[in-house]
């Protein structure tokens, strides 16, 4: 009968197609070390082995993305939790180590003793249902995004070479009609021969807004022009192309909004987070999936550090009082806060009289918005601890 041991650390190197695994025990000797597929069954047989060489196993992980999403869900079905181990704090534990070697066994190894000789990183939790979903959503969103912009650029940049004088005339990023202009007319003589009626009532036609005044501006455009360029009619083809495709990306982005409108709406604080000015249904659900379980976090000041909204000193000997700004927070969780901060601003409330009051003492704008997002931080987490909505007035002391 083998040894067994009381305690052991694994370190799981996390993968699309396959992890690799490492054991070690109290003194960084490897127990156990090798290569899971990533699929359920060669993950549970591993599961096996490992649990049986000790009766307390640590697990550790590099990936707490869709790559580990399986293996994540099956630890914490047998029970076991795992902690994140940042890629950079791999990195540079890697060089502690001898040997300058990169492969999988080594990464997983370096995983597992980082995480005997550390307790302080954070434990993975596995999604509940509607964060599941609200994650993927919100992911999906930001893609869809990410394509339109894309395309969006590409429109104008071929349709500035070809038709400069329209490409200057609308913002094809938020103007809809300019884009169903493009769907049929992309050229000076052929909006010329169309004529201001006739492409008025083509554009009414499609449920264009204004669409006299989208006319005019076109036509005023091709007025512009009389040269013919090289390469004019397959530049026309690929904006016309283009225009479509953005339109169709609008489509399913409004389905896509209001998918996240309504999930996010069953959070049973969703109306808490919502009353807070700046934040609407789809930064709500980007805060749920960036902060994860408010528990986590046992005061304001927790999530607003998650949010790298705290400076961190940097002193030495006799230099005090450096800040400077954090490098290890949550990018998405500093977004919400930030962006939200920025709408807040707009409208006459709190926010805005704080971010004047800011400015005024001589904060640059982005330094404003940041102290302003640091206060809403702690504004969100005291309206979530208490269950209760916003309101612009402070609370009476009874």
């Amino acid at each position: 009968m083998s040894k067994r041991y009381g305690q052991a650390w694994c370190g799981i190197d996390a993968g699309k197609v396959h992890h690799w695994a490492a054991v070690v025990d109290e003194t960084g000797g490897t127990l156990w070390s090798k290569k899971i597929d990533n699929d359920e069954t060669a993950i549970l047989t591993a599961l096996g082995e490992i649990l049986d060489l000790a009766n307390e196993v640590h697990w550790a992980v590099d990936i707490s993305g869709t790559a580990s999403a399986l293996l994540l869900a099956l630890l914490a079905a047998h029970g076991q939790q795992a902690v994140y181990v940042p890629g950079r704090t791999v990195n540079r534990m890697a060089g502690a180590y001898r040997g300058e070697a990169k492969t999988d066994a080594r990464d997983a190894y370096i995983i597992a003793e980082t995480s005997r000789h550390r307790r302080d990183f954070a434990t993975i939790e596995v999604p509940a249902q509607l964060a599941a979903d609200l994650a993927l959503l919100t992911a999906h969103r930001s893609d869809l995004v990410a394509d339109r912009v894309r395309m969006i650029n590409r429109l104008r940049d071929v349709l500035s070479g070809v038709f400069p004088a329209l490409e200057r005339a609308f913002d094809y990023s938020a103007h809809k009609g300019a884009l169903v202009l493009l769907t049929g007319y992309q050229t000076p003589p052929t909006i010329r021969r169309r004529g201001l009626t006739r492409l008025t009532s083509w554009l009414a036609n499609r449920g264009v807004r204004s669409a006299n005044v989208v006319a005019a501006t076109a036509l005023e455009a091709s007025q512009a022009q009389y040269t013919s360029l090289p390469g004019e009619d397959v530049a026309a083809q690929i904006v016309a192309d283009l225009a479509a495709q953005v339109l169709s990306l609008d489509d399913r982005l409004k389905r896509v909004d209001r998918q996240i409108r309504e999930t996010f709406r069953t959070h049973p604080q969703a109306e808490v987070i919502e009353s807070l000015p700046g934040v609407g249904p789809i930064l709500g659900a980007e805060f749920v999936v960036a902060a994860g379980d408010l528990s986590t976090y046992p005061d304001a000041g927790h999530l607003a550090s998650a949010a790298g909204l705290v400076p961190v000193p940097r002193d030495s000997g006799r230099r005090t009082g450096n800040l400077h700004r954090p490098k290890r927070y949550s990018r998405r969780l500093r977004g919400v806060f930030y962006l939200s901060a920025q709408t807040s601003i707009i409208r006459e409330r709190p926010s805005r009289d704080f971010y004047l009051k800011k400015r005024g003492e001589g904060c640059k704008h982005v330094q404003a918005v940041i102290a302003l997002a640091r206060r809403r931080a702690s504004v969100l987490w005291a309206l979530l601890r208490d269950n209760r909505a916003f309101v612009p007035l402070a609370p009476t002391r009874q």
